[in-house]
């Protein structure tokens, strides 16, 4: 499939209404309550006002996009568990028996998964139009996979979201699923960051001492050997990623070329949010940071996005289950912003904006 083919969706892909944006930040201004007195919600409702280009936005049809993938590198023993647990767990996505779709139910979101590239097949789940391959290569031994499975990935990351579009979803977090994930988001955060492993590189689902050393090295070898270009995310993402990151990417691009907020999730999700900036920094303007993960390497990424996550809670789940955990504070925020009155309305005046 050809490069040009997303560089020309991209192309497409053009700012939020700044004037929106400032109009609806006047507006919070005018409720009958301190100013600024609901913090970063104002903010973060503000900007989706911004990039929904209306004074009104509307947040009703919410989505989780979880992407389901395995990575040959699981064969070096970076894991506590194998791969076969990624298909078990994509299959517990249909049947409402994960940890977000537990969530989505209070925060009355969807949940939106997709095989992009399990090793085997999931009933009701794997669909051939969505899967790129049966998982990755080992990256010690070869590249994940080629640059063209990473362009059709994050193509089928951008396919998604401009379905979703076309459904009435009116914002889209992110979430995934693939045992190994923390490896090859680690990889792609040290290629993407210039950082060595050693800083980038945390326990995922529970390393031990010995079993975080040893993904250390795998992902140290695997630079040296590999030697993605800094300048090239999508080379990045095909010498030592993984088809989720990649395909979360698109849904970044996806979001930014359709005018969708992206709620991102922990560290994988942030790490693919990055890819996409670095693609096309524009994508940035699209992104809400929900919570700070236990990953070590959150936080720098988060930096490097100039994003700062609104959540602290020593999340370390994965699914999208943080993204999934500030859709209720954006629908409270949204009820005060629609239904309190203003200082006109009760003729009281208003709070005076002071700096020092």
């Amino acid at each position: 499939m050809p490069e040009t083919t997303w560089e020309n969706e991209i192309k497409q892909i053009r700012l939020p209404d700044e004037e929106v944006r400032k109009a609806s930040l006047t507006r919070w201004n005018h409720l009958a309550k301190p100013l600024h007195g609901m913090g970063a919600l104002e903010t973060m409702l503000a900007r989706i006002a911004g990039i929904q280009g209306r004074l009104h936005p509307s947040l009703q049809k919410k989505g989780i996009v979880v992407l389901c993938a395995d990575n040959g590198i699981v064969k070096e023993g970076i894991s506590q568990t194998g791969a076969e647990v990624t298909a078990v767990v994509a299959g517990n996505f249909l049947a409402g028996q994960t940890s977000v779709c537990k969530m989505a139910k209070v925060a009355g979101a969807d949940i939106l998964p997709y095989d992009i590239g399990i090793l085997t097949d999931v009933e009701g789940l794997t669909k051939a139009e969505y899967k790129i391959s049966c998982g990755t290569k080992d990256f010690l031994e070869e590249p994940a996979m080629t640059r063209e499975e990473a362009i059709r990935a994050i193509l089928t990351g951008m396919k998604i979201v401009k379905e979703r579009k076309a459904q009435g979803y009116e914002i889209l977090a992110t979430g995934e699923m693939g045992i190994g994930n923390t490896t090859t988001s680690s990889a792609v955060a040290c290629a993407l960051t210039g950082e060595a492993a050693e800083v980038m590189t945390g326990r995922g689902a529970g390393l031990s001492d010995e079993g975080l050393l040893r993904k250390k090295e795998v992902i140290t070898e695997g630079l040296a050997k590999r030697n993605p270009d800094p300048a090239d995310p999508v080379d990045i993402l095909a010498k030592v990623g993984g088809l989720d990151i990649a395909g979360l990417t698109g849904v970044f691009l996806g979001c930014a070329r359709y005018q969708i907020p992206a709620v991102l999730d922990g560290f994988i999700s942030s790490v693919a949010a990055l890819a996409a900036v670095r693609i096309e920094p524009k994508v940035k303007e699209y992104l809400f940071a929900s919570h700070r993960s236990k990953e070590p390497a959150h936080n720098r990424i988060l930096e490097e996005l100039g994003l700062e996550a609104v959540l602290d809670l020593g999340m370390a789940l994965g699914e999208g289950t943080g993204a999934c955990a500030l859709f209720p504070l954006l629908d409270m925020a949204m009820m005060v912003y629609e239904e309190m009155s203003s200082f006109d309305d009760i003729q009281v005046e208003q709070y005076k904006e002071y700096t020092s």
